[in-house]
């Protein structure tokens, strides 16, 4: 027996002398303490994995040790020691969080044997916290639900990268979770007691994108009748969640480089430049690095936004999800008091053949229609939009016995990069990727098959 870090609490000298020195015989590291006050100091400095208890001690008795020792989230596993006339108090002892008793006189053998046990069940429990918290990530983080093998490396990262104030990009098509994403990260970050501030950099009119994210004096323009705080500032001690970062004009993007650069803003009309305290968080559904390529997006400011990478996967690449997240939503929308509705054999037939190119939100909208529409116990295939009804009707199907039937190599590939196109709402880049081919291909099979991607977003 080795390794392990012990306290020995007794205020008879000669017996807490005789185990300590018997402990660090058989290579245990020992603290004696001679009264519950020593020993509840020593504790609150040093982490035990057991502790002997004596359960009359002068002052602060054993069992209100115990007691306290029980409160604590990791303290030491506590073992009473006590003389044979007051057994039935030790008993009150283990209630009060004790996890067995020693009879007086004691053996060190059995002492050593009693401790071994006990340690080894403290291991077990330690494992079983370690396993159960494995598991917990692989159901989620935050309110993403999921256990593919590709959420659960989004959960590992994400849970990474909330230990620090790396700047996070997230990427991702159009309803996949990334503001969940950013929400999830601020909640387990250090952060978390501050705001989570977020703002659609598209949804917000050019002109005032700056007063917006930096504030303005007042006067500082027509209509600036006061001063206004920007979003910066107001975030000051949280997070900051730019979605699509991709649709920030260039003019601003320098602006917010600046400002990522030198941690302070200057609002519009202002002398003086206030401090940033924030963790960046920015989100798109465009190829930055394309972009960047094109002119359209700074390539510095891309780097100081992507410090860490996470890339939110599209429904279709984890279909094992599907179901998880159908049954998520079925109890979300659901009435109150109400039996939740099971998912009948058709309607799970449906979800798990549609390729959802409108992700995790198609999916929700979906089954909140599904949910109210209803009049069974179940949710039948009935229940679901058309679109998903006839999904298997319209599927490109490439086998069949009629050789009249069979459509051509070309019509075949023509019919796949238009459903991919549709997939990924247009997007060149992601569907080259899909593809597997470089963009200047898709562009020639794009003109070799006359299809126009952006009439099919």
């Amino acid at each position: 027996m080795s390794g392990g870090r012990l306290l020995v609490v007794d205020d008879d000298d000669d017996l807490r002398q005789f185990l300590v020195d018997g402990l660090r015989a058989a290579g245990l590291q020992v603290v004696g303490a001679a009264t519950g006050e020593q020993a509840w100091s020593a504790i609150e400095r040093e982490a035990f994995d057991v502790a002997l208890v004596d359960l009359n001690l002068p002052g602060l008795d054993g069992i209100e040790l115990c007691t306290r020792v029980a409160g604590l989230d990791d303290g030491p596993t506590t073992i009473l020691m006590t003389a044979f006339g007051t057994v039935s108090s030790a008993v009150q002892g283990v209630k009060a969080g004790a996890t067995d008793f020693l009879v007086k006189p004691l053996d060190l053998g059995a002492v050593l044997h009693r401790i071994e046990r006990v340690r080894a069940e403290r291991l077990v429990r330690a494992e079983t916290r370690r396993l159960r918290a494995e598991v917990d990530r692989a159901r989620g983080f935050g309110d993403l639900v999921g256990t593919s093998p590709a959420m659960v490396r989004v959960y590992d990262l994400l849970a990474r990268s909330a230990r620090s104030d790396a700047s996070v990009l997230l990427t991702g098509e159009t309803g996949t979770g990334k503001e969940l994403a950013a929400r999830a990260l601020h909640r387990a970050s250090r952060r978390s007691d501050g705001p989570f501030i977020a703002v659609n950099c598209s949804a917000i009119p050019e002109p005032l994108i700056e007063s917006e994210l930096f504030g303005h004096a007042k006067g500082a323009f027509t209509d600036a009748a006061t001063a206004r705080q920007g979003l910066f500032v107001r975030a000051r001690g949280g997070t900051l969640f730019l979605d699509e970062i991709g649709e920030l004009p260039m003019p601003m993007q320098a602006k917010l480089l600046r400002v990522l650069a030198e941690r302070s803003v200057r609002p519009v009309g202002a002398d003086e430049v206030q401090p940033v305290d924030v963790r960046l968080v920015t989100a798109t559904n465009r190829d930055l690095e394309e972009r960047c390529e094109q002119g359209e997006f700074r390539e510095d400011l891309f780097f100081r936004i992507n410090v860490i990478g996470v890339h939110l996967p599209p429904l279709r690449s984890r279909a094992t999800d599907v179901l998880e997240l159908a049954h998520a939503f079925v109890r979300e929308f659901s009435p109150a008091g109400e039996r939740t509705r099971e998912l009948a054999a058709d309607a799970i037939e449906m979800l798990v053949g549609y390729t959802w190119p409108g992700n995790v939100r198609e999916l929700r909208n979906c089954i909140e229609r599904a949910v109210a529409l209803s009049e069974s116990e179940s949710i039948q295939a009935r229940d679901l939009p058309e679109r998903i009804r006839g999904f298997a009707r319209s599927h490109v199907v490439v086998v069949g016995d009629d050789p009249e039937e069979l459509p051509s190599l070309h019509e075949v590939e023509r019919r796949y990069i238009l459903r991919v196109l549709q997939a990924v709402e247009g997007g060149r880049g992601a569907a080259a990727k899909i593809l597997g081919i470089d963009r200047k291909t898709l562009y020639r099979k794009l003109e070799r098959y006359n299809l126009d991607d952006r009439s099919d977003r």
